[in-house]
């Protein structure tokens, strides 16, 4: 048995590599904008855990011994769902928008093993803080967030920029492993199980 990540996230890959898992990873091609224009005006916690499952469910056929687990973030700020910004411009509005303010970062999973499925989500509260202009435009120009949910990492140079956190530190960076653990529990695998 190994766990595939439906992923090519280094972030969540790394929170796996150092929790004692060398998993697979596998990214699947779904057509995320499509998910998203069909789930206009739902939930939060809905649209994430549908783009984790779209994307568990495109490489599950795969793996049919193995646990799969698919995931997506998105920030939400002032009511709005905001995912990766591309490009440095866009880093740079959405910065000076969401600097000094508190927003939720909504992480969708979708765990599947022999059929069964697990699908939810964890929100944490993250504080920004009130970064300078110079140091907005730094950030965007490293390309760092460009590919990050919400434009920024805690585990690297966004971390400068964060005040705080309050939830599941570990779902911020782009996987819960307190929800992974219990989705496991339930299939009857032990966490230890996929231990190198």
């Amino acid at each position: 048995m190994r766990l595939v990540l439906v992923s090519q996230s280094p972030s969540r890959r790394m929170i796996l590599h150092n929790a004692g898992v060398d998993p697979i990873q596998h990214p699947a091609h779904v057509d995320e904008d499509a998910i998203i224009s069909s789930l206009a005006g739902s939930p939060p916690a809905d649209v994430v855990s549908a783009l984790a499952r779209a994307k568990a469910d495109a490489v599950a056929p795969e793996y049919p011994d193995d646990i799969v687990v698919g995931c997506d973030s998105m920030l939400l700020l002032g009511g709005q769902l905001k995912g990766k910004p591309h490009t440095v411009e866009e880093t740079i509005r959405r910065w000076r928008a969401q600097r000094g303010q508190t927003a939720e970062l909504v992480t969708g999973h979708a765990i599947g093993y022999k059929g069964e499925w697990v699908v939810d989500t964890v929100s944490t509260s993250i504080h920004f803080g009130d970064a300078t202009d110079a140091d907005i435009e730094a950030y965007a120009r490293s390309g760092e967030p460009l590919e990050c949910a919400g434009a920024f990492t805690l585990e690297a140079l966004g971390g400068w920029f964060i005040d705080s956190i309050e939830g599941d530190q570990t779902s911020v960076i782009g996987l819960s492993l307190p929800l992974l653990r219990k989705a496991l529990y339930s299939f009857g695998v032990n966490a230890s199980d996929l231990w190198r």
